[in-house]
């Protein structure tokens, strides 16, 4: 088993990550305080879908917690949280993660008792048909299940109602032309109502070997106990290898691309789409996140005061911006909702300081954006669940850890000229995806 320490930015000790023969990557993070989480990561997503099982990934986190051979639906939760536990977790493009935060309690009772379900979960689920539901006719509303199957059908149909989700999956279909981040992670009814409790396993079996999974824990523990108890609990048995990755990322839009949509709402929506540098391109990324908070993160920001605070007419109710890390290329949107009558003024007003971008920025607003990163950093090592959580991205998406110790020289050392060069190259308006949501006329 192979060990490395990484010296994490404002934790007191190094963190521990051990490898086994198998590939299951086990981290150890010592963070003083009478709370413990225990999390483990997936490398799988919507990356590994297609068009024919696309939304696989996050039905199957919902059947996970759905038994295994030594607990039967529920018992999981009961027994957490009777502890006090907060059970959950979550899919994405690149992973999908399952989580335990609890008190420590006196000795190692609560500790042990996580590790051994956690476990059991990650690496012994059934699936039952009876908690799936059987396959059926999306067409046939006749059928009233409440089971998970039908739990999710209506989660996808209630998300794909809210505005923001429109707009959001118009503008990232068209951000790329054939890579899996297109789709939405979430997944259609029509592939959640016939996928078979054996695809699923299928699925599972294939993507959750060991070789894909990083366990986290993190809290005021004995290294070597905590250890020991997870190398016992993790038997993965016999697994395949997971699949090698032949995945090819997509470049920028080569013309803006321009979509209207419509929907019955009062006001529209609008987002500006960029496809970036991967996650692992850690001074661009942070430069991207600079970016973001100068142009819209908070009432000081430009888009804010530019676009809302001084303007004569009320044409922004709410505009921002954000980027998004990924494996295969980072994401960064502008977001705004507008006052329909000023659709033209609206997106040439955004346009207008993107171009702006090119002009320059103050040392105030310079200094601002690192103050703001620097703090957020240091605020997800506040919390077990952050600090797991944040592992959990640099194992899984960057595949090193060891860039977290970069982050913050990184951070310090960006100057104005970099900060132009990202904008020019990756904020360039002819790489742009413009997306509208306007109401029915």
């Amino acid at each position: 088993m192979k060990k490395s320490l990484v010296k994490y930015p404002f934790l007191t000790k190094e963190v521990e990550i051990y490898e086994q023969e198998n590939g299951h990557k086990i981290v150890l993070a010592h963070k003083d305080g009478d709370m413990l989480n225990i999390s483990s990561w997936v490398k799988t997503g919507s990356i590994n879908e297609n068009d024919k099982n696309n939304g696989i990934s996050h039905f199957l986190e919902h059947l996970m917690f759905k038994g295994t051979h030594k607990h039967k639906a529920g018992e999981f939760d009961k027994i957490l949280e009777s502890k006090g536990a907060i059970v959950n977790a979550a899919t994405w493009k690149d992973y999908t993660f399952y989580y335990v935060t609890l008190p420590k309690g006196d000795g190692d009772e609560n500790f042990n008792t996580a590790i051994e379900l956690h476990a059991d979960m990650m690496t012994d689920p059934i699936v039952p048909d009876y908690e799936m539901g059987a396959p059926f006719d999306i067409n046939d509303k006749t059928v009233t299940d409440k089971r998970e199957r039908h739990v999710v059908i209506e989660e996808i149909r209630m998300r794909k109602d809210q505005p923001w989700t429109k707009v959001y999956n118009a503008t990232n279909y068209a951000m790329y032309t054939s890579h899996p981040y297109k789709r939405d992670v979430i997944g259609t009814p029509e592939i959640i109502s016939q996928v078979s409790q054996q695809e699923i396993m299928d699925y599972y079996r294939t993507f959750y070997s060991p070789k894909n999974v990083t366990t986290i824990v993190v809290g005021e523990f004995d290294s070597e106990k905590v250890l020991n108890k997870v190398l016992k609990e993790f038997n993965w048995g016999e697994r395949p290898e997971p699949p090698v990755r032949n995945i090819k990322p997509d470049e920028p839009v080569k013309q803006q691309v321009y979509i209207e949509n419509e929907a019955n709402i009062n006001s529209s929506f609008m987002m500006f789409g960029f496809l970036g540098v991967p996650a692992k391109d850690l001074k661009n990324i942070i430069a991207l996140e600079m970016l973001s908070v100068i142009l819209g993160e908070g009432t000081s920001s430009r888009l804010y005061q530019n676009l809302i605070e001084n303007q004569e007419e009320q044409i922004f109710n709410i505009i921002d911006a954000e980027s998004y890390s990924f494996r295969d290329g980072s994401n960064f949107f502008i977001q705004a909702n507008f006052n329909p009558q000023y659709k033209d003024k609206a997106i040439q007003l955004v346009k207008d300081e993107l171009n702006k971008l090119k002009d320059g920025f103050s040392e105030r607003e310079i200094n601002k954006a690192k103050k703001k990163l620097k703090s957020r950093f240091a605020c997800e090592v506040e919390t077990v669940s952050d600090i797991g959580e944040t592992i959990g991205y640099y194992m899984t998406v960057c595949d090193d850890l060891s860039l977290a110790e970069d982050y913050i020289p990184i951070l310090e050392n960006i100057t104005e000229k970099e900060l132009i060069e990202t904008a020019s190259k990756y904020l360039d308006l002819n790489h742009a995806v413009i997306s509208i949501l306007r109401p029915i006329e």
